[in-house]
């Protein structure tokens, strides 16, 4: 579906509200807000942040459960994992037939926002989960395009670091690097291929891994990727030579082994870095539950900022996270509130952001996702002062969607012999830029 089709069709949907509502949850209603008490019955849709969907539903479960005797409101849970949500959202935002709440990737808010389709957090629907003082401003500020009302709020805050294997490190009597060339320097000296061995593995076959890169190495040069008028400026010399200097970690410093453009998401460099088999790798903070999980040990590993080369912007992460959306469509708004604000009450953070390794989103909370307090003081450092909002505009997805494609195909022409010179991302950047000129009816 174009985003064209895909916004007109929310359109229609949200254009028959006025008739009947979309959702199709149960509970009585009332005049002012819907259902709000015992004969409530939500359904949630959850992003997957554990280590698999069930385990997902072994954490939520005793929450909800807690929400229910607290309030009388039931809560049917569906866990969704991250290569069907946004399919999902977009299905139940054209055929009306979605839930009542629901998790959604920030970098999503602007663009499910432009479809009309989700509550808008006004001033009432503010105060009804505590007001917008309790959560971090950096946070609060991904919940929809700038001089508009919210349509979703923080729910977990993630943000990039670099993974580091600290006996590799000892090893080869290296420090944990501090600028783009120190890190290009490290993994060279870690690099063996004849053993199988890399300083780095990268997600270079998943789009939205890539893109989150290419964002962020452009940031470093001081690129943007869309003008003041939210049309995009993606074939700045800025954004060309950020990507270039993402693809020369395979192409030109051969740190990366080649193999890794067929890795379509973060969780097998995951592997490979677990397993010893590459020094470092870019990720969130929630891949310390996974990397555990695969058997080392948490003071096996060290985090730092994902260096900028000398002389760049220190931007080492975009504001990652997930924040939580009411539909519009909902016949339970109160009830709906009630959840949100229980959902991101203190409590219930300081439960959820051990099991998901999230950062807190609210004021004055402390990381509680490892025990390892340097590691949680260097993510919230990134995330508070090292951190660029992706851009707020309509046609993010489309950003991310045509750019990280681009750099996918880029990546396997690298990996399958070829070359790649800043012309070529130039190209493949133009042609991006003219996919989302022409879907946006520029």
């Amino acid at each position: 579906m174009t985003r064209r089709a895909f916004l007109a069709a929310a359109s229609t949907c949200v254009l028959a509200l006025g008739v009947a509502a979309c959702s199709s949850s149960g509970g009585s209603t009332t005049s002012a807000g819907g259902a709000t008490g015992a004969d409530a019955t939500l359904t949630y849709w959850a992003s997957n942040q554990g280590t698999s969907l069930d385990n997902d539903k072994q954490v939520l479960t005793p929450v909800l459960d807690a929400f229910t005797k607290q309030t009388g409101v039931k809560v049917n849970l569906e866990v969704i994992g991250w290569n069907d949500l946004q399919t999902r959202i977009q299905t139940a935002i054209t055929s009306g037939s979605g839930p009542d709440v629901l998790n959604i990737g920030n970098t999503w808010a602007s663009s499910l926002q432009a479809t009309g389709a989700f509550l808008p957090y006004d001033s009432a629907a503010m105060t009804a989960i505590g007001g917008p003082d309790k959560f971090v401003k950096a946070a609060l500020d991904t919940g929809g395009m700038a001089g508009q009302d919210p349509t979703s709020v923080p729910l977990y805050g993630l943000a990039y670091g670099l993974y580091y294997n600290k006996a590799m490190f000892t090893a080869a009597g290296l420090q944990p690097p501090t600028t783009w060339e120190e890190m290009v320097t490290a993994a060279k000296k870690l690099t063996v291929p004849a053993k199988q061995e890399y300083g780095f593995s990268l997600a270079a076959g998943s789009y939205t891994e890539n893109v989150h890169f290419a964002f962020i190495n452009g940031s470093q040069n001081g690129g943007a990727w869309f003008d003041a008028a939210g049309k995009p400026t993606f074939t700045s010399d800025a954004n060309v030579q950020g990507v270039l200097r993402y693809l020369d970690l395979m192409q030109t410093d051969k740190v990366v082994n080649p193999s890794n453009a067929q890795y379509d998401n973060g969780t097998k460099s995951v592997n490979d870095f677990a397993a010893g088999k590459v020094a470092m790798i870019l990720n969130q903070n929630n891949a310390d539950s996974s990397i555990v999980s695969n058997g080392m040990k948490s003071d096996a590993y060290g985090v730092v900022p994902f260096p900028s080369p000398s002389g760049g912007q220190k931007i080492a992460t975009f504001i990652a996270g997930i924040n939580l959306s009411v539909m519009k469509s909902t016949k339970n708004k109160d009830a709906a509130l009630s959840f949100v604000k229980f959902m991101t009450s203190p409590e219930t953070q300081k439960t959820l952001d051990k099991p998901f390794s999230a950062l807190p989103v609210l004021q004055g909370e402390t990381p509680v996702f490892t025990d390892n307090a340097e590691e949680a003081k260097t993510f919230q450092d990134i995330y508070a002062t090292m951190s660029k909002p992706l851009p707020l505009v309509a046609a993010e997805d489309q950003f991310e969607s045509t750019v990280g494609k681009a750099m996918n195909a880029l990546f396997a022409k690298v990996a399958t012999g070829g070359t790649v010179s800043a012309t070529d991302v130039k190209t493949a950047l133009q042609d991006a830029q003219d996919q989302v000129t022409a879907a946006t009816g520029g």
